[in-house]
């Protein structure tokens, strides 16, 4: 059974695998969600709950809690949806991670500028991706922003509930994993083209694509992986890892997770290097409690993503014939390609001659949301 907002009620659901589709309003809380739960298990035993997205992650846990079902619980799905909390946690296994303070105490902030040299990115704690991040140089812009927000209406928009980071410049890198039994059973690393908060804030195409097989960034990547979702302690599932490479230090530092499968494709790209679907391997481990058999990719190829806004409602890729295409994005206003080659050096080729291609073509661009839709 699968549960949305009205608003994503008209979507291309696989609707040949769903038993029943129910919208809720769109500005459902948890509570009505636990509600239609227990009106749907009047009828039907409820096995499994499963989130299929970033802000679904903590109501999905209430949902398993109510009922007292196995799976992620709500204490330990916030720590994957609040960057202090993931840092803080981060930072007590040893793993790297950039200097940063919470937005409350005046006397710990004052200390923390002085020491940390700017500039500094100010993130939501909550929010995903590049949503609301500000980047900022000096101090009293600090503090300026710190008082704009704590004149908000909104509380949850007030200044505790955002985090001040030291800013690393670098190559950002992600690393998607399936969790079962609190190990890591299967696990692919990506680098974006840009950085995701430079396509938020400046626009242009999104670039994801396999980092060398077997390389020291690779190995460094798996093994800090590793030790990140040991000390943040998942059972079972999939996740989404941000890091950075120090251009300075040439050290990787831990930006976020997330215990969901990766936005933009990420999913479609792994398939297609590795041939392990997350969705369907994740699914297989929740029925089997568990027990599932072991995760092994069907092959070790290269893959990679080009997507942008685009300025037609359908873009057409027609032009685009390179026998390395395996899939074609198709969403309103996107225009998107995945790549699949035996050699990194040609994924790299076709991106790179697909990203000035699709700057003529396609690529169209928005002012970055300050809040998530």
């Amino acid at each position: 059974m699968l549960i949305t907002k009205e608003k994503m009620l008209s979507e291309d659901w696989p609707r040949e695998s769903l038993d029943d589709l129910i919208a809720v309003p769109n500005d459902a809380g948890p509570a009505l969600f636990i509600d239609l739960l227990a009106f749907l298990g009047r009828n039907r035993r409820v096995d499994r709950i499963i989130a299929l997205e970033e802000f679904d992650v903590v109501t999905a846990a209430l949902m398993r809690e109510h009922l007292c079902l196995s799976g992620l619980s709500s204490s330990r799905a916030k720590i994957f949806r609040d960057k202090l909390s993931m840092a803080v946690h981060s930072q007590r296994a040893g793993i790297n991670v950039p200097e940063f303070v919470q937005l409350v105490n005046q006397d710990e902030i004052n200390d923390y500028l002085e020491r940390v040299p700017g500039p500094w990115v100010i993130k939501p704690r909550s929010d995903v991706s590049a949503i609301g991040i500000r980047k900022v140089e000096q101090p009293n812009e600090v503090w300026r922003v710190i008082e704009e927000m704590n004149a908000r209406e909104n509380l949850r928009e007030r200044a505790s509930y955002y985090v001040l980071a030291r800013f690393i410049p670098g190559e950002v890198f992600h690393v998607d994993s399936l969790v079962n039994d609190g190990k890591v059973v299967f696990a692919g690393t990506n680098q974006y083209g840009r950085p995701p908060m430079q396509v938020a804030h400046h626009g242009g195409a999104y670039i994801s694509r396999t980092v060398a097989r077997g390389s020291a960034d690779e190995k460094v990547l798996f093994d800090v992986n590793k030790k990140l979702i040991k000390a943040l302690g998942l059972e079972r599932g999939a996740t989404h890892a941000e890091f950075i490479k120090n251009d300075s230090d040439g050290q990787f530092y831990f930006l976020e997770i997330a215990a969901r499968v990766g936005g933009a494709y990420i999913a479609e790209v792994l398939e297609a290097a590795s041939g392990v679907n997350l969705w369907r391997e994740w699914a297989k481990m929740e029925i089997a409690d568990g027990r599932a058999p072991k995760v092994s990719p069907a092959r070790k190829e290269y893959a990679g993503i080009i997507l942008s806004l685009a300025k037609q409602e359908e873009p057409d890729t027609s032009a685009y014939v390179e026998e390395e295409i395996t899939y074609r994005i198709k969403k309103r206003h996107h225009a998107g390609l995945i790549v699949r080659a035996r050699k990194l050096d040609r994924v790299t080729e076709l991106l790179d001659d697909y990203f000035g291609r699709f700057a003529d073509d396609f690529v169209a661009v928005a002012p970055p949301p300050e809040r998530p839709e």
